[in-house]
């Protein structure tokens, strides 16, 4: 999984009046959990604009301005109510012998049949839960949608891999094209003009 780099400083002081005089000054305060003892400390907030407002998912590099280098994930992010800056985030640190938990996000590959023929493509998923070490953590889940007809689904049975453990019951649809009286029979005479243009070939 690719890697942002966020630099930043260790905070002497956790008290509100130093949070606060932080993010006057345009900082973010942040917590890297899942070490030893929770490690303190702050960013500029323009730092985090491509790992926050972004649909893909990334680890992190925390550097500090002592040498330091942290690896970890996003845990959580607050928001300001009114203004909608990021007023904290939580952290977990990554380390390669132990699994983490992150959203990853789903791709669509290719062109649908069933919506070629009307139909209307749901995405009910657009990112999945997993657990895996972080060596294993892909990027995106590619789902390809090439055989994908009307009235069918792509679930998430038919994503399992040995790399990770995805935290959705089997069952759950992550894409599907929704069927419609008026389509289906567009989608049948579709599979039998199929047939008969292979028919000639077999004789």
């Amino acid at each position: 999984m690719k890697s942002i780099t966020i630099t930043g400083s260790k905070r002497e002081s956790v008290g509100k009046k130093a949070t606060k005089a932080l993010r006057n000054a345009g900082m973010v305060p942040c917590v890297v959990y899942g070490g030893e003892q929770p490690l303190h400390f702050s960013a500029p907030e323009l730092a985090f604009k491509d790992l926050v407002y972004t649909p893909n998912a990334h680890t992190v590099v925390i550097d500090l301005e002592n040498g330091e280098k942290v690896n970890a994930v996003i845990q959580d992010i607050q928001f300001h109510p009114v203004s909608d800056r990021i007023i904290h985030i939580d952290f977990y640190q990554l380390f390669d012998d132990k699994a983490v938990t992150m959203d990853i996000p789903v791709r669509l590959v290719g062109n649908s049949p069933g919506v070629r023929n009307g139909g209307r493509l749901l995405f009910r998923k657009r990112k999945l839960t997993i657990k895996a070490l972080p060596a294993k953590l892909p990027d995106f889940f590619d789902v390809d949608i090439n055989k994908l007809k009307i009235g069918g689904n792509i679930a998430v049975s038919s994503l399992v891999n040995d790399d990770f453990t995805i935290l959705h019951p089997d069952n759950t649809v992550v894409v599907q094209v929704k069927s419609s009286r008026n389509v289906v029979a567009a989608d049948d005479e579709e599979e039998e003009g199929e047939a008969e243009a292979e028919a000639p070939a077999a004789e």
